[in-house]
This record gives C-alpha cells, structure tokens and sequence, in this order.
C-alpha cells in the first residue's frame, strides 16, 4: 500500500497508542498465571495478535471483546507445539524459554524479516538451562527439546533485553532456584519493565545492578486484571510532528512510565522544542529547533522519530547506537539513512554513530523497507516537507501502531 503524505500543519490532540510491548509481556503474564486475566486498553497490532496466538497455543484461552483480552491458563500445551511469532522479536526471544518451561518439544517459525535475524543468542542461554537447541544455520525455524530446569546461566545481554525479559518470566516456574549472570546488558529500562510487571503480577525476583538476577523457584504468577499505559515510542512521532510542524498534545501517557522511550521528552528540550505537561499528557510546540545529542543504546526505538527531529534542526545532530540497529525489521541505519537521502538531507554513519545536519527536507518517494518505525518516520518528515512524500509499503505500521496514519489525519496530517 502506497500512502501520500501532504504538508501539511499538526495541530490537535490525540491519545498515544497503548503500549504492544507492555501487551505483550502481559499476555505472556496470563498465560503462566492461575484464573482469569484481564488485560485492559491492549494494543492490537500485529505483534501482539502473533502473541496471543501463541499462547493459545501452549494452553491458554484468549478472547478479545472491546477494550480487554481475557485470558483463562490450562498450562496442558500438546506434546510437541508449534508457535508463529510473525515478525514479532520480542514473541520470539521472550516466547522461547516460556514455551519450553511448559512443554518438552517447541518449534518457533515466523515471518518476514524475522527469518533473517539471528537467533544464535537463545541457543547460547537455554543450552545452559537443560534444553537442547536446534538451528537453521542460525536463523529460524529453531527447535527447543527438553523442559526448561533452573540453576545459573551467564547470557551475553548485548543485542538486547528480550531474552532476559523470557528467562525472568519464565524461571520463576521452575522447581529450583535461578541466578542469572549478564553481561554487557544493553536496553536495561525494559528489564525495569519487566521487573514491574512480575511484581504486580506477585513474582520476586532480586536484581543486582542489572549485572545479576536471583530467581526463586516454585513461584505462582497472580492472576488478575491489569492496564496497559500508553505506548511512548508511538508517541514519540507524533511528538516530533508538534515540535517540526504546528502543536500537538498527546494523552495516555504515563509520566512515570519505565518505557525507554520517554526520553524523547529531554531530546525534545534540549532541541529547542516547546514543551508543556500536564496529568497524563504532553504537548509539544514548534520552535527554533536547534542540532542535539543522543545515546540512543537504551532506546533504540527513537532512532527513527529523533532522525526526523533533526532533519529540522538548525546544524548537526548526532545520535550514539547505530550497531542497535542493525537486525531490526530492516537494516533500520540504512532505511534511516536513505530515507533522509532521498529527502535531501545530509546523513553520514561514522562508527556507532549518525550525524545528521538539518536543512530543507523536499518531496519524495521512499520505501518503508516493510519497516513500521520507517513508514511514520518519512510521514512526520513528510508533514513539513517542501512538496508531498510517497511512502511505499506503508502497512508496515500494523505491526505496532495500526492507527497512525488515521491518528496523523485527525491532527491535521493530509494523507492519500
């Protein structure tokens, strides 16, 4: 699907998405949990459809009605399951070491550029805990045999949280107490998500510095209703559209949130943006945007929406953590830098690092890479634009933001 994006001035308010990440780790909470779970405001992209229908198909029931998914746990998965995680690399990572603490014979498939990103890192960590691993050559589909059992495990955390996040939800089930070793732990605000989400779902776990995790075994998740906070890296782009061209507010959303991505409220400021806040929701106004710097390690989600940012600003940007990027849905550096080519601003990659000079940013036509985080990338950019953006393939935003382009139209986005 191709979308048109006009100039056009955003100015309105609007509700941030819910948050797919939180969604997801919360249907993962009800699948381990006793009872009835509610989960409450879910998002319903399509990563958080592929993890609803894995976990009924390790046992849970799951139904969806208005705003809340219930979830109802058997735990009495087949003898041998198979799961699609579709693109999702959080269902992926997180899903692994859930599927194989329920059942002895787990194959995980998906789709898209899923297949082409490395699952090395899983062999690496289950093997550790009794389950073997299978591989195609290192990518997917991969096969887990053998129950998940506890004890210690040192897993490399440099590529990410999501399997750490699976191993903290998971091991909680087993009959032995766990410690688990990090090192070099990128993404560390989702492991503090995650953490809050264990506890509320009434599992303890002790963490150490983010470097170690002591894990009780013999726990038993609480099943019980729960809400998902607004999604701060959807709100990031609509942000970033206040901040280049006109005054957006942006409601449901958590000002205490754990989400790495609300730092895009301190690029915003130090950019020159006008921020104001008040319960439960931000506004962000256009200014005289000037150059900023960012380590964007932890949140690698703000690439997208901060490189449109300083394709505003007056002067040179640099945003720290390219290597994050590399395996995402897209080469996201490349599509990132692309993008801003083809819109006639300066980029250049120099180690782990992008530096962007700001300028005048023209009409195009540019392709989302099937990427959800480039698609509204290029229609924020698009907004102020000198003359319209083509985005081709702009359903790429269903995987975690299906509403964003009726969501820009409503403040102010012309679309077509």
């Amino acid at each position: 699907m191709n979308i048109t994006v006009s100039p056009s001035e955003l100015r309105g308010q609007i509700d941030a998405p819910s948050s797919k990440s939180l969604t997801q780790r919360a249907i993962a909470a009800g699948l381990l949990a006793g009872g009835t779970t509610l989960i409450i405001n879910p998002s319903l992209c399509n990563d958080s459809m592929a993890a609803m229908t894995m976990a009924r198909a390790l046992g849970a029931s799951v139904t969806m009605k208005d705003d809340r998914i219930t979830m109802e746990a058997f735990r009495k998965p087949a003898d041998r399951v198979f799961l699609n995680c579709g693109e999702s690399g959080l269902a992926l990572r997180m899903f692994s070491p859930l599927a194989s603490v329920l059942s002895g014979d787990v194959t995980l498939t998906g789709e898209g550029s899923l297949l082409r990103r490395p699952v090395k890192m899983i062999g690496e960590a289950l093997s550790q805990l009794g389950v073997t691993v299978e591989t195609s050559d290192g990518l997917l589909p991969v096969r887990l045999k053998g129950k998940l059992k506890g004890g210690r495990a040192l897993i490399d955390g440099s590529s990410g949280s999501q399997l750490l996040t699976g191993l903290l939800m998971a091991l909680p089930l087993t009959d032995t107490d766990s410690r688990i070793d990090v090192a070099n732990l990128t993404s560390r605000p989702y492991i503090s998500l995650t953490l809050d989400l264990l506890a509320d779902f009434g599992i303890r776990i002790e963490n150490e510095g983010f470097m170690t995790f002591t894990i009780p075994g013999r726990q038993s998740y609480r099943a019980h209703e729960y809400r998902v906070e607004g999604d701060w890296s959807g709100a990031a782009f609509l942000l970033v559209g206040g901040a280049t061209g006109g005054r957006v507010s942006v409601g449901n959303l958590n000002p205490e949130s754990r989400q790495a991505d609300m730092a895009v409220l301190s690029v915003l400021e130090e950019a020159g943006a006008v921020i104001a806040a008040e319960p439960g929701r931000i506004t962000s106004s256009v200014s005289q945007l000037r150059g900023f710097t960012f380590d964007a390690t932890d949140a690698p989600d703000l690439f997208p929406p901060l490189a449109a940012l300083a394709a505003y600003c007056e002067g040179v940007s640099t945003i720290r953590g390219v290597g994050r990027l590399r395996h995402k849905e897209s080469d996201r550096a490349e599509a990132i830098a692309g993008v801003l080519e083809a819109m006639r601003i300066e980029v250049r990659i120099r180690g782990d690092e992008m530096i962007i000079t700001g300028g005048k940013v023209q009409g195009a036509v540019v392709s989302s890479h099937n990427d959800h985080r480039i698609a509204m990338m290029a229609a924020v950019m698009a907004a102020g634009a000198a003359a319209p953006v083509t985005i081709t393939g702009a359903e790429a935003v269903a995987k975690s933001y299906p509403g964003f382009f009726d969501d820009l139209a409503r403040i102010g986005g012309k679309t077509g």
